[in-house]
C-alpha cells in the first residue's frame, strides 16, 4: 500500500509539473509574439515610405486575429461599439425609417417608415428621395453615411429635405431624433377562431414581457392553442429566452447550461416564475435562420416535450458570446462558453479551429450522438434543431425574386409602381382583406415588360457551365445541334414567366403595398393566409390525437422522429424572407 501510494504521488507530481511547464510555456509563447508585434509596428512606423494610420493598420490586425477563431469573436472601434449596443437592446436614436438605394436613380430613399416613428408621424412615404440633412447634401452618399447622419442624440432636431418621386415636389420635415426599438415583435392575432399566432423576429432587451402581454391578450380573445413563430429569428439574449420559456414551462426548471474554460463562463439558467400555461398545445415554427437564442427556446421546447416543432432544421448556434469593455471606449463580443439544452445536447453545427483563416469542420450527421425528450423521443446534437414535422417553407421563382428586389441590373419597376399606387390610393382595404384587381394586374404587368426588364434565369448560367465543361472534355462539337435546341428554349421570355407566376408576384405586390398603409404588422397579417406552414400547424392544433402522437416516444428506438412532409417548390428562395441585393439601412 505504502508503494502504492508513493507511486500515486509521484505519477501526481509528474502530472503537476508537465501542466506547470506546459502553462509556463504558453505563457512565454504569448509574450513572446506580442514583443513581436509590437516590434514589428515600431519599425513599420519608423521605416515604412507612407504614413500609417495606426486605427486601420493595427484594426486590420485585430480582426485577422479574430477571424482566426469564430465568426461572432468580434471587435468594436470606438465608432462602432453603438451597434454593439443596438444588437443587445434593439435600441437606437433617429427617426425610425429603412432606407435603400435606388439604383435607377442612384439616389438614396425612403423604403419603409416604422409604425409610431418619428418618420412616419411627419409624413415620409416610401419612395421619398433623400436630398439633404441640414446643410449638408446627401445626394451622392451611401446608404450607410445617410444612415449614419439620420441618427443621432435623442431630442435632437434637424431638417430633411426630400423630393416625392410620384409629385415631383420638394418638401421639407423638421424631425426630432428620438430613442427606437426596433419592433421584436411586430404582430400577433388570432387565426382560424381560436389559434393564437406571436411573431417574434428577435431577442432584444424587453422582448419576454412583450410575448408576456401578447399571450394573455391572445387567452383572452379565445386562443386554446398557440403558434410561435421563429423563422428568421437571429437570437439575441439568452435570459430573455429563457424568461420566454418561463410562459409555458415550470418554475424552478434548468432551460439551459452555459459549460465554457473558467467558472465565470460555466452558468445555469432556471425559470424563475410561475408559468402562464403549461397545457395549451403548441407549435414552434422554425427554418435555416433560426439561430441562437430561437435555438434555445425551441430546443427545450422540444427537449422537454411541450410542443411540436415544425419547419425546416435551425442554423446550428451553440456558443454564447460575453461583451467586454476595452480602453478607450472599444469592446469586443468573446465567445465564452456552449450552452447545453435540457436533454443534455449542445446543438452547435459547426467546430471552429485554430489556424490560418480559421478552419471550420462541419459536424456530419453520423458522428452526433442520441439524446432523449422527457417522453422518450430520441434527438441529436450537432446540426441544430431537427424539426419533430419537416416541411419546407414557401419558395418563389428567380422572375419574382428579381422584381421585388433591387439590384445593378434592375429597374426597380416594382417598387416604383408601388410607390406610384400609394400616391393614386389614399385609403386601401384592411391588411388580410386587401387584393389587386386584375386591372391593376394588367397594368403592372405592363410597366414590367415596357422597362425592358431582365433577370438571370439560373437554368441559364448552368447551361452556361456545361456548355464550358463539354468544351473542356471535347464533346461539345459532336453535340452542337442539341446545345443550341436546348439554348433556345431556356431562352427566357419576361411576358410569358409573368403569366406563368401571376399567383407568387401578385402575393409579393401586395405585401409591398400593405406595408406602406399597415406597416410591417399589416404585410406579416396579410401573409400568413398564403403560408403553407402555419396551415399546416393549425390542422396538427386542430387535430388532438395526431398532435399527441408526434409528440408520443417512438416504440421502435431505430425509427427516426422526423416526420417529413413532401411539397413542391417553385424556386430556390425563400418567400417570406428576402434578402435584397443591395445593402439597405436603418436610420
Amino acid at each position: 500500500m505504502k508503494r502504492y501510494i508513493a507511486l500515486m504521488l509521484l505519477l501526481s507530481g509528474l502530472s503537476f509539473t508537465a501542466q506547470a511547464q506546459k502553462s509556463k510555456d504558453h505563457n512565454f509563447e504569448v509574450a513572446k509574439h506580442l514583443d513581436i508585434f509590437n516590434q514589428l509596428y515600431k519599425n513599420l512606423e519608423l521605416l515604412y515610405v507612407d504614413t500609417l494610420n495606426p486605427k486601420e493598420i493595427i484594426g486590420t490586425g485585430i480582426n485577422a486575429m479574430l477571424r482566426s477563431l469564430d465568426p461572432y469573436t468580434e471587435y468594436y472601434a470606438q465608432d462602432e461599439t453603438k451597434n454593439l449596443r443596438m444588437m443587445l437592446t434593439g435600441k437606437y436614436a433617429g427617426i425610425g425609417a429603412l432606407i435603400r438605394k435606388h439604383q435607377k436613380l442612384d439616389r438614396i430613399v425612403i423604403d419603409e417608415p416604422y409604425a409610431g416613428m418619428p418618420a412616419a408621424e411627419v409624413g415620409l412615404k416610401k419612395g421619398d428621395v433623400i436630398l439633404s440633412i441640414d446643410d449638408s447634401m446627401m445626394t451622392d452618399k451611401a446608404v450607410s453615411y445617410v444612415s449614419e447622419h439620420l441618427r443621432g442624440e435623442p431630442g435632437t432636431s434637424f431638417l430633411l429635405k426630400v423630393m416625392r418621386p410620384s409629385t415631383g415636389k420638394l418638401m421639407s420635415f423638421k424631425i426630432t431624433r428620438r430613442n427606437i426599438k426596433l419592433p421584436e415583435l411586430p404582430y400577433y392575432g388570432i387565426r382560424d377562431e381560436n389559434v393564437g399566432y406571436i411573431n417574434l423576429n428577435s431577442f432584444t432587451e424587453g422582448c419576454s414581457k412583450d410575448v408576456r402581454m401578447a399571450l394573455i391578450d391572445l387567452k383572452k380573445q379565445g386562443a386554446t392553442s398557440l403558434v410561435l413563430d421563429l423563422r428568421g429569428n437571429g437570437g439575441g439574449s439568452e435570459q430573455e429566452a429563457v424568461d420566454i420559456l418561463n410562459l409555458w414551462l415550470p418554475k424552478g426548471l434548468t432551460v439551459v447550461e452555459n459549460r465554457g474554460k473558467f467558472k465565470q463562463s460555466s452558468k445555469e439558467y432556471k425559470t424563475r416564475v410561475e408559468p402562464l400555461d403549461t397545457l395549451m398545445p403548441m407549435v414552434v415554427l422554425v427554418n435555416g435562420e433560426t439561430a441562437s437564442a430561437s435555438e434555445i427556446t425551441s430546443g427545450a421546447i422540444q427537449d422537454m416535450d411541450r410542443g411540436i416543432i415544425l419547419g425546416t432544421r435551425t442554423y446550428g448556434k451553440g456558443l454564447v458570446q460575453l461583451p467586454i469593455d476595452l480602453p478607450y471606449n472599444t469592446n469586443m463580443k468573446v465567445t465564452t462558453s456552449k450552452y447545453y439544452i435540457p436533454s443534455g445536447r449542445c446543438i452547435q453545427a459547426i467546430n471552429y479551429k485554430k489556424g490560418s483563416g480559421g478552419y471550420r469542420e462541419h459536424i456530419p450527421d453520423s458522428l452526433t450522438k442520441v439524446f432523449y425528450t422527457r417522453n422518450g423521443r430520441e434527438v441529436r446534437d450537432g446540426g441544430g434543431i431537427k424539426p419533430d414535422v419537416e416541411l419546407k417553407g414557401d419558395t418563389i421563382p428567380n422572375i419574382a425574386f428579381y422584381l421585388s428586389a433591387s439590384g445593378q441590373d434592375s429597374t426597380e419597376v416594382m417598387f416604383d409602381y408601388v410607390v406610384d399606387y400609394i400616391a393614386k390610393h389614399p385609403t386601401i382595404a384592411p391588411a388580410a382583406e386587401f387584393h389587386l384587381t386584375d386591372a391593376d394586374w394588367q397594368e403592372f404587368r405592363e410597366r414590367v415588360i415596357k422597362s425592358g426588364f431582365t433577370y438571370d434565369p439560373v437554368s441559364k448560367k448552368q447551361f452556361a457551365e456545361l456548355v464550358k465543361t463539354a468544351k473542356f472534355e471535347g464533346y461539345y462539337d459532336e453535340s452542337k445541334a442539341a446545345f443550341d435546341s436546348l439554348e433556345s428554349k431556356l431562352n427566357h421570355d419576361v411576358a410569358f414567366d409573368l403569366d406563368r407566376h401571376e399567383r407568387v408576384i401578385r402575393q409579393i405586390l401586395e405585401s409591398e403595398i400593405i406595408s406602406a398603409y399597415y406597416y410591417q404588422a399589416g404585410a406579416i397579417e396579410a401573409g400568413l393566409n398564403y403560408d403553407n406552414q402555419l396551415k399546416e400547424a393549425i390542422r396538427l392544433l386542430k387535430n388532438p390525437e395526431e398532435y399527441q402522437k408526434v409528440l408520443a416516444p417512438k416504440k421502435n428506438k431505430e425509427t427516426s422522429s422526423l416526420i417529413r412532409l413532401e411539397k413542391k417548390s417553385v424556386g430556390d428562395v425563400s418567400l417570406k424572407r428576402r434578402e435584397p441585393l443591395i445593402f439597405s439601412a436603418i436610420a
